[in-house]
């Protein structure tokens, strides 16, 4: 059960309207019952493996209040991470390797809540936040049901005081979370998963296509991750508010930004601000003069972003391509930080051309990036050497009536044999895209980046927007067959 299913649009408003009128010694308690529910409804072959790790969390944080804090927490970090490798790489170490380790699913949302669980140890060794005692806030922190599968990776600085207070029904909060929920399953709905329909046709079968329509596809799955994660994140943090508690945003308008500096502070927030602070940050104030004999007291910046991204790229998969896209992402970096050194960082105001031309080049460097990153999350057999073959397959075949030609015939033999079905297809993913972008560049240029429930609700004819978001939604259900025949996960739970 994903958060754009229908047991879920059951699920949820059944689970608010109880928990927010229950006593509050019984809310969390409620929320707690709640949270695992929906996930032995979304997988229960693993549950044992998420209930194993919050217990194992919550006894290592209070490990941590005895004189041997770090020997815990250095055992902690090693525990939760030798977990997380075991499910993620265990068939790599099993076929590729011939380890005598059994064939087990990965649990999902293991990394979210895996991460979670890490950084709450590491902060509270710091001290940045209290050790919890009262173990169903720490099960709640764990396991809450709008984040547990696809994030946001939430702070238990941030997330455990809200989780143990007291919230009741609130009018203005609630209509803001059913503007945020009917936003974010437009996204998914009507823009990522129609968008997948194409996608799932043209990659695998990517030697039969020619340049023109290799490009569409390209371009169609960097909106289709976008989206679909986007969407998904925007309906966890409308779940959580519904309930009256705020996780933190996950994406503010990346295609916008121009450079990957911008661009990675707007991309999957939760996962690229971990990163920084538990990743980066210790590697970038590590002393390494016992290392070096002296001569160097600190790791240099290009080495610190190297192994962000390429931790990065391992962590989405354990195949080659991710970690190339892992490798791309530090070369996008690193590259960015050499040039800002060479001329200077760049003008906070510059010409509109300037910075449209800035945006565009992210944009086509991403686009590039995301053909590995896409052939790494196929199940349908196709590798490294796929990558450079379909990148090969842009530069030919490029003619116009092949183009066309293609355009309709990916449609018409891929999933809708319909000559209606074809046109009806291509106008609902542009006037999709032209509402989803029309909202993105509302919220960035006119709102600077505000919440999107707030940047929705400022704008003019809003009304109109929400009966569209409703249509377009109705409209994508249709196009998958009138049944939620999209997978109801965000393309995220697998990592």
């Amino acid at each position: 059960m994903g958060l754009q299913s229908l047991g879920y649009f059951a699920f949820l408003p059944v689970a608010a309207a109880v928990y927010l009128h229950l006593p509050h010694r019984w809310q969390p308690g409620f929320l707690l019952a709640a949270s695992w529910v929906f996930y032995l409804l979304a997988a229960p072959q693993l549950f044992g493996v998420t209930l194993g790790i919050t217990v194992l969390s919550y006894l290592l944080a209070r490990a941590l209040e005895s004189p041997r804090q770090r020997r815990w927490l250095h055992l902690g970090v090693v525990v939760l991470i030798a977990i997380l490798a075991f499910f993620k790489y265990g068939d790599l170490l099993r076929l590729d390797w011939g380890l005598p380790l059994p064939k087990i699913a990965m649990p999902l949302g293991i990394s979210f809540y895996t991460f979670a669980a890490i950084s709450y140890l590491i902060d509270a060794a710091r001290g940045d936040c209290p050790v919890e005692h009262n173990f169903i806030i720490h099960a709640l922190f764990m396991n809450f049901f709008p984040t547990v599968i696809s994030g946001p990776i939430c702070r238990a600085g941030s997330l455990m005081p809200q989780l143990a207070a007291e919230h009741r029904f609130d009018e203005g909060r609630t209509i803001a979370a059913l503007r945020l929920f009917a936003l974010g399953t437009f996204k998914k709905v009507a823009v990522a998963d129609v968008l997948g329909l194409l996608v799932n046709e043209v990659f695998p079968n990517y030697r039969s296509y020619g340049g023109g329509m290799l490009l569409v596809a390209a371009v169609a799955y960097t909106f289709q991750l976008y989206f679909d994660f986007a969407g998904y994140s925007d309906a966890a943090r409308a779940s959580a508010l519904l309930l009256g508690i705020e996780v933190p945003e996950n994406f503010k308008t990346p295609f916008f930004a121009t450079n990957f500096s911008g661009f990675w502070n707007r991309w999957h927030i939760s996962f690229s601000s971990w990163l920084q602070d538990y990743l980066f940050m210790p590697l970038a104030w590590a002393d390494i003069s016992p290392l070096t004999r002296g001569r160097r007291d600190r790791l240099p910046v290009w080495v610190c972003l190297f192994c962000v991204f390429f931790v990065s790229g391992f962590w989405h998969g354990n195949t080659l391509p991710f970690v190339v896209w892992g490798i791309l992402q530090a070369v996008y970096r690193i590259g960015e930080e050499v040039l800002h050194q060479r001329l200077g960082k760049p003008k906070k105001r510059a010409p509109a051309s300037r910075l449209w031309g800035k945006r565009a080049v992210v944009f086509v460097l991403w686009t590039f990036s995301m053909v590995f990153f896409r052939v790494g999350s196929d199940t349908t057999g196709l590798g490294m050497s796929d990558c450079f073959g379909y990148l090969a397959g842009c530069l030919s075949g490029l003619s116009p009536v092949r183009f066309v030609s293609e355009l309709y015939s990916a449609v018409y033999n891929g999933f809708y044999p319909h000559a209606l079905m074809v046109a009806a297809y291509y106008v609902l993913v542009l006037a999709g895209l032209v509402l989803a972008f029309r909202l993105d560049a509302w919220r960035a240029f006119s709102c600077k980046n505000r919440p999107s429930e707030q940047a929705l609700a400022a704008m003019p004819r809003r009304r109109l927007i929400y009966y569209l978001l409703i249509v377009f939604i109705l409209a994508g259900l249709i196009v998958q067959s009138g049944g939620f025949g999209g997978s109801n996960f965000s393309m995220y739970a697998g990592f």
